[in-house]
């Protein structure tokens, strides 16, 4: 098969990592940059240009959308979903769970645990919100903050209503959410492929930062699972839509709850903790399914 990842930079470990693997199993690897893309139709083609050049004879794709293109990225998605190419995401799916309050919602509507969770337009409702989720110390997430970026811990009323009043004067929409004190600063990251979790780590801060991100200086583990955990993780990301993703959890004293789904999970920090290789695992997944995805009978409408 020719399979192509979606990505900006090949330099990228996950990137890497999965073109090694797609080659290592016998298939072409082939690297697009989505953002260089764009894409031409008419009422019966719809093609994916990079220059003069048009992308054709793509089997699958593997995206790897950044946070900052992501409607974009969707778009570019949507037009190999319209050309009947497999993808490890749908451009819908990626939508929903790059949306924080969407998915959320999602989430809620479909039984997951999650912490609780407040959301409001209007600096009026500061004082209802603070209520809302069992007052301070609470967490106050900006709704386009990645990687840890835009969340903040208010461990006092007076804290966290001069937070909310900041952002909201910056015109900015947050999430206000329990803070789980159990969890200790830690979280667990489950990678679920084709409803299956194939590995997970725990990762702890340091230095007493509630954030446990990687990318904010936190450790990550190897870590078991419970049952439960595994259960929550696959019924989170097929509450999405999703195939392959990574779902953040923490430990809390009612169970587990999801913090967030990520549908471009990093491969670095839990291939290293865990020593599974799952860029081969995704590979395989899409040996797979994707005979499914030529057959219309067997595919679902892609909703433009």
């Amino acid at each position: 098969m020719r399979i192509a990842v979606l990505s900006r930079n090949k330099q990228l470990y996950s990137t890497a990592r999965l073109l090694e693997a797609i080659r290592q199993r016998g298939h072409e690897p082939l690297l697009i940059n989505h953002t260089k893309c764009y894409m031409v139709m008419d009422d019966d083609t719809a093609d994916v240009f990079v220059g003069d050049h048009r992308i054709e004879n793509v089997d699958a794709i593997i995206p790897r959308i950044g946070a900052s293109v992501t409607a974009y990225g969707a778009a570019v998605i949507r037009q190999f979903e319209m050309q009947k190419v497999f993808t490890t995401c749908g451009s819908l799916a990626l939508i929903r769970s790059r949306d924080k309050l969407r998915s959320l919602q999602i989430l809620a509507k479909s039984g997951v645990g999650i912490p609780r969770t407040a959301f409001a337009k209007y600096p009026s409702d500061i004082d209802y919100l603070i209520k809302q989720v069992g007052g301070p110390p609470l967490i106050i997430k900006l709704l386009e903050g990645t990687q840890g970026l835009g969340v903040v811990l208010a461990e006092t009323k007076t804290a966290a209503r001069s937070v909310l009043e900041a952002f909201y004067g910056l015109d900015a929409e947050i999430l206000v959410q329990e803070f789980i004190k159990e969890s200790k600063g830690s979280d667990i990251r489950a990678f679920v492929v084709g409803g299956k979790v194939i590995a997970a780590m725990k990762r702890q801060s340091e230095g007493g930062d509630f954030r446990s991100n990687l990318h904010r200086g936190g450790k990550g583990e190897a870590v078991k699972l419970s049952r439960k955990e595994k259960e929550t993780a696959i019924k989170a990301v097929k509450a999405l839509g999703l195939q392959i993703a990574g779902v953040d959890m923490l430990r809390s004293e009612r169970g587990p709850l999801v913090i967030e789904v990520n549908s471009s999970p990093g491969l670095e920090g839990i291939e290293k903790a865990t020593g599974v290789d799952i860029a081969s695992k995704i590979v395989q997944y899409i040996e797979e399914h994707s005979q499914n995805n030529r057959d219309p009978k067997k595919r679902d409408k892609v909703g433009v």
